[in-house]
């Protein structure tokens, strides 16, 4: 019997002609639960895991975003043990494309990950792979997949990716996604922002041009736009604000600091997301729109990295969120729908950003948990009762220091969840509980 990819698509017999599920096929949903289902959202993840529902076979080219949500929601969950890892990592290395020299990474191609099978094109007569091209979205996925599993980084063939990135960056310091042929917009420029934070290497862009761009995104209501001149958007300002975050042009927690001094208009910027939120307690993506799920994430996470989320109306928001929960597992756009798996992912973002028990916590920036987002450290891990050397990323995003009786004590901002670090003049200890479902020993050193 032929071995599946993780994320197979299943086979189906009835369908719309839009390819959306046939009403007759469906039982509608009856009322939701009024708790955070944790074990119902943990089956249906693990369900999409296994084989991906056939109606999900127009987003074939994606199947990496596919993957993505798949796997760090279950991270989210605590529930990765469902997923096999070395698996996992095999299948997302196989869709990097490659250049065959160092100057062929210079020929306009972008040699990041490709999206999926389909386009992944063969070589021509002469062995040349004229369409070996990757795709930003793609890599952005790619990257967090293999870091939500545990992968060393350290071993990717990064370079290959960010000289070939600097390919897509256009001359006004916005990115196409690929090499020819697609609009550039803000979703890119975040796509760019977080492969450099992640490879810990900022050689793949002009950090200086981006800003330009982003700083040139900000409407006159304070959020931003996808492109210059465009009306204020949740997804927009998302990209705009963690990108700067990533890139190091905003501090975290902004209200807490001296905000007139930021390069982006804050205060404008808080109100333009506090009116998001409507009377429903869902949040919008612009004005006059109705509540989304994904939006009490994307608008949620700028909130947050800006040190405002504590201004929102939290019982609302959960109520709302509620009543977009299916019976089935998972959430839905609007209320009493169907749940699909995008903006199930950013349900439980949403929920984590809320601190609801049993999700790990979330990492606003890079929009996987804390736990995903580690750098490099070198961990015993006790397995079969003999002690092993492994390496793994581990991050320690965005540090603020302190001296703390006599110790320098490197601590987070917000709560990192189980990672916690102590540096002193004789010991550094390093405390994990919980990194990608394995549990550790303590580490003196």
């Amino acid at each position: 019997m032929a071995t599946r990819d993780p994320l197979d698509f299943d086979i189906g017999v009835e369908d719309d002609e839009d390819g959306t599920p046939s009403p007759s096929s469906i039982s509608p949903p009856s009322s939701p639960p009024s708790y955070f289902d944790r074990d119902r959202h943990v089956a249906f993840f693990e369900m999409l895991y296994n084989l991906m529902p056939y109606h999900y076979q127009s987003q074939e080219i994606n199947r990496l975003t596919l993957a993505f949500f798949t796997i760090s929601g279950l991270h989210l969950l605590k529930a990765l043990d469902r997923v096999d890892k070395d698996r996992v990592v095999s299948w997302v290395l196989s869709f990097q494309a490659h250049p065959r020299s160092q100057a062929e990474s210079k020929n306009g191609q972008f040699y990041g990950f490709h999206g999926s099978r389909t386009s992944q094109f063969p070589p021509d007569e002469n062995g040349v792979s004229v369409h070996d091209a990757g795709h930003l979205a793609s890599t952005y996925c790619a990257l967090a997949i293999l870091k939500t599993v545990g992968f060393n980084m350290l071993t990717i063939d990064k370079e290959s990716i960010l000289i070939s990135m600097r390919n897509l960056q256009q001359p006004d310091g916005s990115f196409m996604p690929v090499h020819v042929g697609a609009e550039t917009d803000l979703r890119f420029v975040y796509c760019a922002a977080a492969i450099c934070f992640m490879l810990e290497d900022w050689s793949g862009m002009d950090r200086e041009k981006a800003r330009d761009y982003i700083l040139n995104c900000q409407s006159y209501d304070g959020g931003f736009g996808l492109m210059p001149g465009l009306e204020s958007h949740g997804g927009g300002t998302y990209c705009a604000v963690a990108s700067l975050r990533l890139m190091g042009y905003i501090e975290d927690d902004l209200l807490s600091k001296n905000a007139t001094s930021s390069i982006i208009n804050v205060s404008l910027l808080l109100d333009w997301c506090m009116q998001r939120q409507a009377i429903d307690g869902g949040f919008q993506g612009r004005a006059n729109k109705s509540s989304d799920t994904c939006y009490a994430f994307w608008v949620g996470a700028v909130l947050r990295i800006l040190g405002g989320y504590k201004f929102i109306d939290k019982i609302a928001l959960r109520r709302f969120l509620l009543t977009c929960q299916s019976e089935y597992g998972g959430f839905s756009k609007y209320p009493s729908e169907l749940p699909d798996l995008y903006h199930s992912y950013y349900g439980y973002t949403a929920f984590s950003l809320l601190e609801e028990p049993g999700l790990n916590p979330l990492c606003a920036e890079l929009g996987m948990t804390d736990l995903a987002a580690l750098v490099h450290c070198f961990l015993f891990f006790q397995t079969d009762q003999k002690c092993c050397i492994t390496a793994l990323t581990l991050t320690i995003f965005d540090l603020s220091t302190r001296l703390l009786c006599g110790e320098k004590t490197l601590h987070r901002n917000r709560s990192l969840g189980a990672v916690k670090i102590l540096f002193s003049p004789h010991n550094l200890a390093i405390s994990v509980l919980r990194v990608c479902g394995r549990c550790t020993t303590l580490i003196m050193l």
